[in-house]
């Protein structure tokens, strides 16, 4: 299965008044909030981290050609006989095929190659049929390539995300959550939908 992306999700035609924003700008601005909190924080947001990626993935799931996304679990390696604990697992239609999701909340710099080497190996190792890595910074160049041979879609989720208010950001793609605003994005930039109620939930 190759994961697909559905970056044609249009706004409702009764929307309200939309601006434009460049994405990046949105992007860094969620994750420059509340940074002084964020250094003085708890290993416990690594966990709230990844509880709340698997939340907003299982949310988006369609756009990654998911049926649904399920929570941290354990599954076996078929070539190493060992088990392996990841963050959460993507399942397709048939609930047979499915991809492993990784998260790594790093804040000071990108991922290397080899992390996305160690997402690569546990890929082969289970028989899945490709990956999601979530972080808040993105990848270094030598990250990308391996995402990019083996079938990992790397995914930027803002550093204190929550299921109320985050930035997803996948392929050029992203998905803007707000207090009170939604938002969904065409390649390149992001449309800001200014909602009045409190009912944002802007998932297919």
């Amino acid at each position: 299965m190759q994961l697909s992306v559905d970056a044609q999700q249009g706004a409702p035609a009764d929307a309200p008044k939309k601006t434009g924003a460049p994405l990046s700008l949105v992007v860094r601005q969620l994750n420059a909030s509340r940074t002084n909190r964020a250094m003085v924080r708890q290993p416990d947001d690594w966990r709230q981290y990844e509880q709340v990626a698997a939340h907003i993935l299982n949310d988006v799931a369609a756009h990654f050609g998911l049926k649904r996304v399920e929570g941290k679990q354990s599954i076996p390696g078929l070539r190493s006989g060992t088990e392996w604990e990841i963050e959460a697992k993507g399942l397709s239609d048939d609930s047979q095929t499915f991809v492993i999701i990784e998260c790594r909340r790093y804040t000071t710099s990108k991922l290397k190659q080899e992390h996305l080497g160690a997402v690569a190996y546990r890929i082969m190792d289970t028989g899945a049929a490709g990956g999601i890595i979530v972080t808040p910074l993105g990848l270094q160049e030598g990250a990308e390539k391996v995402a990019a041979a083996e079938n990992i879609i790397p995914v930027r989720l803002s550093l204190n995300a929550t299921p109320e208010q985050f930035a997803l950001e996948f392929l050029g793609n992203v998905i803007v959550r707000l207090r009170g605003v939604a938002a969904k994005a065409e390649v390149g930039q992001v449309t800001v939908i200014i909602s009045s109620g409190e009912d944002t939930n802007d998932g297919p």
